[in-house]
């Protein structure tokens, strides 16, 4: 759907990376190497989104870094566009709410990180959450979004542990 609006698939890209989860950092190799593309191709959407002040860059050593602007107007929306595309909004829309009792919820995995999949992984972070109801509503939201959703469910207070032992910080989504 983003694609008929959005021709460069290399903005989709930077958009996802950069958007989804503003506390993402890159620099252009990095960049060239996640992405499999050529660094003019990917430089030239770095620069036009740095030049309209929706990126941000800052030198360390011989690398220029770049991290969404959080400050600039359109952020949020741009942020919420995002969200929609990776199907967050149908996740949050169709399940967090149906399940009065849970507390937080965090995206991990590739999307966290602003890279496209076919999976969504979530901790689910609850007190007394019905997991065949739970598993109910996640079938019916793969079929919405055509992506596969893991998750790990926690009571809440015993995620801290699994929080801490990760590498990747999740990013927190929701929470009541």
């Amino acid at each position: 759907m983003l694609e008929t609006l959005i021709s460069s698939k290399t903005r989709i890209k930077l958009m996802v990376k950069f958007f989804l989860n503003s506390q993402s950092r890159a620099y252009l190799r990095s960049l060239e190497a996640e992405f499999g593309e050529s660094t003019n191709a990917i430089r030239l959407e770095l620069n036009r989104f740095e030049k309209a002040g929706m990126l941000y860059s800052e030198k360390e050593g011989n690398r220029k870094y770049f991290q969404a602007n959080t400050q600039h107007p359109l952020f949020g929306e741009v942020q919420k566009i995002m969200r929609k595309y990776a199907g967050i909004d149908q996740i949050i829309e169709r399940v967090i709410l149906k399940l009065g009792s849970l507390e937080k919820v965090y995206l991990e995995g590739k999307w966290a990180k602003g890279i496209e999949s076919l999976v969504i992984d979530l901790i689910l972070v609850g007190n007394h959450i019905d997991r065949n109801y739970l598993t109910e509503l996640l079938v019916k939201a793969e079929g919405i979004l055509e992506k596969q959703i893991r998750y790990v469910l926690f009571e809440e207070g015993k995620e801290k542990a699994y929080l801490q032992a990760k590498k990747e910080k999740p990013l927190l989504i929701w929470h009541q």
